[in-house]
């Protein structure tokens, strides 16, 4: 999988964003606020093919947890 290259991660009052616009003006748009593990593989893996298994070992080599709780 990619990151959609049409996303972008704003800091927005210190808070990580990125605001999906709704193709038409009736549909609403989405805001999905990131967390700071979040921001972090978003800014690992932008412009990058990755797997569920990548996301998966970039977690162990950043924290200390198990393979499991990585790949939940």
């Amino acid at each position: 999988m990619k990151i959609d290259n049409r996303l972008t991660l704003r800091e927005v009052v210190g808070e990580h964003l990125i605001v999906i616009q709704g193709k038409t003006d009736a549909e609403l748009s989405k805001v999905v606020a990131f967390n700071s593990t979040s921001v972090m593989l978003w800014n690992h893996f932008l412009e990058k093919d990755f797997t569920v298994e990548d996301v998966q070992q970039r977690l162990l080599e950043e924290f200390d947890v198990t393979e499991e709780i990585a790949l939940n």
